[in-house]
């Protein structure tokens, strides 16, 4: 959120109200971006100091059939859902496609930050207290709606608040979500598990993104089916995905709620 705030204040000085980013500005932010990722680099190189290893075990083999069954339609319900969760640069598009500036752009991924930040810590709170698998079809179903919303936006005021409500989504589920997978395997497995995850999910980033830009341009010839149509398919995915979870009853898990 503060990095946005930095940004939003080098376009508010250099180009306020523009529709577009121009060049110098851009190399300004990303200029000024270097300063806390060196920041960054040089603290964990200085100050962070590895955990010493007690005792040596072997690598353990990798496969789906070990990682067990519930987490496996875990991933096929979370796929579901992330094949409707394309970029969020799509949401900015839509943004600039319904009029805002850039300084609105910025400031509403501020306000969108500000949110999950203000989010995050209670959801995850409450998620340690009951079923996770509530916490999460509670935030799809949220991002499905929210999404929706998009498809049928008239202004540029009805994007910043649902990107604003988009906050939510993210505070409510985004970490609940990989928080459940500790739940479902077994403890010498869980960086197997989170390593799956993360790569599954990594190959289905790509065609979410491709459905949605063919969806609302098109290629070659064919038009595509306007701005509204990765909406409606991401938002129909996220309802569907959040149907199957609550109807999905894992036999293994390894937290007792209560």
């Amino acid at each position: 959120m503060l990095g946005i705030l930095i940004a939003l204040l080098v376009v508010w000085l250099l180009q306020k109200n523009s529709q577009a980013l121009n060049l110098d500005t851009f190399r300004l932010i990303v200029l000024l971006s270097l300063i806390p990722a060196v920041l960054a680099v040089l603290s964990l190189a200085i100050g962070a100091r590895d955990v010493s290893i007690k005792g040596q075990q072997d690598l353990p083999k990798f496969a789906f059939k070990s990682l067990g069954k519930p987490f496996i339609v875990f991933m096929v319900i979370v796929g579901i859902f992330d094949l409707g969760n394309s970029s969020d640069a799509f949401l900015v598009l839509r943004a600039q496609e319904r009029g805002l500036s850039v300084m609105g752009i910025l400031a509403m991924l501020a306000a969108f930050n500000l949110v999950y930040t203000l989010v995050s810590a209670p959801a995850g709170r409450i998620s340690d207290r009951i079923d996770r698998k509530k916490i999460i079809i509670g935030g799809w179903v949220v991002y499905g709606l929210i999404y929706l919303g998009f498809a049928f936006a008239q202004a540029a005021w009805h994007v910043v608040v649902l990107y604003i409500l988009y906050g939510f989504y993210y505070g409510l589920a985004y970490g609940t979500t990989k928080a459940m997978i500790a739940d479902l395997v077994p403890e010498n497995l869980r960086g197997t598990a989170y390593g799956t995850y993360n790569g599954i999910l990594g190959i289905l980033d790509f065609p979410a993104s491709l459905i949605a830009g063919l969806l609302w341009q098109g290629a070659g010839a064919w038009p595509g089916f306007g701005p509204s149509a990765p909406f409606l398919f991401g938002g129909g995915l996220a309802l569907v995905a959040a149907v199957l979870m609550a109807f999905w009853m894992p036999r293994a898990m390894t937290r007792k709620v209560g």
